[in-house]
């Protein structure tokens, strides 16, 4: 599939956490996301609200891969968080490890302004076809 036929559209989750999208395709997705609206009670960026962040970027780029007809559903997903943010804007970039015919698996690195890096994730997703096929 061209990277073209498939656009990104935000889940509602997605929206509430404020993530903007960047860039798009199989071998790299960016977006970013405010640190405020997505904090714990000790007013850090909640490790929850990284890890679905880095889901959300490794899934589209999966499903950008997929093509038309088939979609991904995630199977794994891990994350190691190395540094807290208080306030401003992080970045995500998936990056594929592997595009494969059933699987893909991809890297999230998500930065701060300064460009630390706040947290490694890594997601695979299953290939399947689209639902309703």
């Amino acid at each position: 599939m061209a990277d073209g036929d498939w656009t990104i559209e935000l889940g509602e989750l997605d929206v509430k956490m404020g993530v903007r999208i960047l860039e798009q395709s199989a071998e790299r997705v960016v977006a970013t996301m405010p640190v405020e609206g997505n904090r714990q009670s000790f007013g850090l960026l909640h490790g929850g609200a990284s890890v679905a962040f880095a889901e959300a970027l490794g899934s589209w780029a999966a499903v950008i891969h997929a093509g038309p007809g088939r979609s991904a559903v995630g199977v794994d997903i891990n994350a190691t968080h190395h540094r807290a943010a208080r306030s401003g804007v992080v970045t995500g970039v998936a990056t594929a490890i592997r595009l494969g015919r059933t699987i893909a698996s991809h890297e999230i690195v998500i930065t701060d302004e300064e460009g630390n890096r706040l947290c490694t994730a890594r997601i695979t997703n299953l290939i399947v076809d689209a639902p309703g096929r």
